[in-house]
């Protein structure tokens, strides 16, 4: 295996869509991460924002732009991301599961993707699948089912999850309407908990166990924006290093931590 051509994966913590159009220091920070990025043959994107029972994995030539929110200004909901899909790809993935993913051609790129994707490849000139999270699923399964998307790493395919470790939307905007900038303890808890877990020799391990802390209930209310990290880390291998190029948080609790796994140099 040539490691030069191995791609790595990729955990965002995508926050606000507005990042998507705003110049602030969590969309300069994406834009210098795809900046040191070998460009891939296609990604494969895991998002929070597609949630529902089954997986799925969009396979139309063009995947449409989803503006999957609302109250945000018109400037947003004009943006277009116009990558190419891979059907072929799609195909693929769902050949290599056993059955357990289904393609589709109804869902596109939404948020939790194309927010990050057009900081990474701005140009929109690498083709995107994404997959969907099955709300039925446990942890261990969605664990399972991202260790089967490994070998895609080989074939030129950059893996790339979507979401946020720590995310209560709730108290975010109560800190953020009331002016509050101090991050709570159970929120920076949570978030160094996970960054040790990912570190050690066990990450999977780790964050499928993650939900089962007791600070949890409140570091996710719901647990779609946890789950794209536990296809990550699952997608990642012993030989990878880790390293967090975006760390923080937004709106008080929202942690913007993102995760690279990526292959070691050769020696």
């Amino acid at each position: 295996m040539n490691t030069a051509t191995r791609q790595p994966v990729l955990f965002i913590g995508h926050g606000s869509p507005m990042n998507a159009i705003e110049r602030n220091v969590w969309s300069e920070a994406f834009r210098a991460l795809g900046a040191g990025l070998d460009k891939p043959r296609a990604v494969l994107a895991i998002s929070a924002h597609w949630f529902l029972p089954g997986s799925w994995v969009t396979a139309q030539p063009a995947p449409v732009t989803i503006h999957d929110f609302s109250g945000f200004p018109p400037q947003l909901h004009a943006v277009r991301y116009p990558a190419p899909g891979d059907p072929a790809l799609a195909a693929a993935i769902a050949g290599a599961s056993a059955g357990q993913i289904r393609t589709t051609t109804e869902w596109g790129l939404d948020h939790g993707s194309w927010s990050v994707l057009c900081h990474l490849f701005p140009d929109a000139d690498v083709p995107v699948v994404q997959l969907s999270i099955d709300q039925r699923a446990t942890p261990a399964q969605h664990a399972r089912l991202g260790a089967l998307l490994a070998p895609l790493r080989d074939q030129g395919v950059l893996i790339l999850g979507s979401g946020n470790i720590v995310h209560n939307l709730g108290h975010a905007f109560r800190a953020w309407r009331a002016g509050e900038r101090a991050t709570p303890d159970w929120a920076t808890d949570f978030d160094a908990a996970m960054a040790e877990g990912l570190r050690g020799a066990d990450r999977v391990a780790s964050v499928v166990t993650a939900l089962d802390r007791p600070d949890a209930a409140l570091a996710h209310p719901t647990p779609e924006h946890f789950l794209p990290l536990i296809y990550a880390a699952a997608a990642s291998d012993a030989g990878d290093e880790v390293d967090f190029p975006i760390e923080g948080f937004d709106m008080a609790s929202l942690s913007m931590r993102s995760v690279r796994f990526r292959p070691c140099p050769a020696a």
